[in-house]
C-alpha cells in the first residue's frame, strides 16, 4: 500500500503533531499468475470396502415404515385425524356390512314367519317348523338389535373424527360443537331433521367449498337421509302396532318388523357409501390402493455394461 498524499508535521491546522486531515490513496495490485497443477495426482487401486473393527455406531435411524408422527420424539404423540379417519373407517365399513348381513337374514326369517301365518288359516303346521321360526326371528332380532346399536356407534364415531379432519384440511372451525352433533343425531325426532344437515355441513367441507357459500347435499346425502327417515318411520310405526291386540295387528306387525329390517339394511348400505367417499375425500392415501411393486423382467432394454472388476478387489 502506497500513501503520497500523507503529510505529517506541527504546525498550524495540526494537533499534537497529527494532521488535521490525511489524504490516502490506495495502490491495488493484480495477484502473480495462476500456476497450472504440475500433474494428476495418481488415484490409489481400490482395495474393497472399508473395514472396522468393531460394528460402527452411526446410520440412519430404523424409521423408515413409521408414520410421521408415530417417531419417537416428535410432538405429536398420536395421529392426526386423516390418519385415525382411516382406521375408523376400516372398522365402520366391517361393522356395517355385518348389519347388512344380520339385517337381510331378519327380514328373511319374519317374511318366513308370515308365509307361515298365511300357511295357518288353511292347514295345520309342523310344530318343528314353527319352532325352527320362532327361534330364528327371536335370534336374530337380538343380535341385528345389538349390530344397529354398535353400527350406530361406530358411524358416529367416524362422523365426529370426519367433521375434525374436514376442518383442519379447510383451516377452519366446525360449523357446530361436539355436543350439538350429539343431540342432533341421538334426540328422537330433532334427528330427523338435524342428521342429513350435519352431513350435508360434513360433504361442504370436505369437498373444499368456500365457508360463506350454504351447503347442498348431494343426491348421495339425500338418499341416505331419505332413507334415515324412512327406517325411523318404519320403526316406530313398527313399535306402535306391536302394541295392539288382535290375530290381524300381529299378522300387520310381522309385515311391518320385515320392512323395518330391509330398510334398515338399506340405511347401512347407503351409510357404507357415504363413509368411502367422505373418507376418500379426506384422507386419499389409504393403505388398499397402495401396492408393493417389483420388477420382475425387462424386455426390450439396452444391455448395461458391467466395468471390469479390478485385480485388487477383495471381493
Amino acid at each position: 500500500m502506497n500513501s503520497p498524499g500523507a503529510h505529517w508535521g506541527s504546525g498550524p491546522g495540526h494537533r499534537g503533531g497529527r494532521p488535521s486531515h490525511v489524504s490516502v490513496r490506495w495502490v491495488a495490485s493484480p495477484p502473480g499468475p495462476v500456476r497450472e497443477p504440475s500433474g494428476r495426482r495418481a488415484r490409489a487401486p481400490y482395495l474393497g470396502p472399508p473395514s472396522y473393527d468393531t460394528t460402527p455406531r452411526w446410520g440412519f435411524p430404523h424409521v423408515v415404515w413409521r408414520w410421521p408422527t408415530a417417531v419417537q420424539g416428535t410432538s405429536a404423540a398420536t395421529p392426526v385425524p386423516s390418519q385415525r379417519l382411516l382406521l375408523i373407517a376400516r372398522n365402520a365399513v366391517a361393522v356395517l356390512w355385518t348389519f347388512v348381513g344380520l339385517a337381510g337374514v331378519a327380514a328373511g326369517a319374519e317374511i318366513w314367519r308370515y308365509v307361515l301365518l298365511v300357511l295357518s288359516r288353511d292347514q295345520a303346521l309342523s310344530p318343528s317348523v314353527v319352532g325352527a321360526s320362532d327361534a330364528l326371528v327371536l335370534t336374530f332380532a337380538l343380535l341385528t338389535f345389538v349390530g344397529s346399536v354398535f353400527a350406530v356407534a361406530v358411524s358416529v364415531w367416524w362422523l365426529l373424527v370426519a367433521r375434525r379432519a374436514a376442518a383442519d384440511e379447510a383451516g377452519q372451525n366446525p360449523p357446530r360443537s361436539t355436543w350439538q352433533v350429539l343431540v342432533g343425531l341421538l334426540v328422537p325426532g330433532l334427528n330427523l331433521a338435524m342428521a342429513g344437515s350435519i352431513l350435508a355441513e360434513l360433504e361442504h367441507a370436505a369437498t373444499r367449498r368456500p365457508a360463506n357459500r350454504r351447503p347442498t347435499p348431494s343426491r348421495l346425502v339425500l338418499t341416505w337421509w331419505a332413507a334415515w327417515i324412512a327406517n325411523a318411520l318404519l320403526l316406530a310405526l313398527t313399535l306402535v302396532w306391536r302394541a295392539r291386540d288382535g290375530v290381524q295387528a300381529q299378522v300387520d306387525a310381522v309385515t311391518l318388523t320385515a320392512l323395518t329390517d330391509l330398510s334398515a339394511m338399506a340405511l347401512a348400505f347407503v351409510t357404507l357409501q357415504v363413509v368411502r367417499r367422505f373418507t376418500r375425500l379426506l384422507a386419499p392415501m389409504g393403505e388398499q390402493p397402495v401396492r408393493s411393486l417389483r420388477v420382475v423382467r425387462v424386455e426390450g432394454g439396452p444391455e448395461v455394461p458391467r466395468r471390469t472388476r479390478p485385480a485388487t478387489a477383495s471381493r
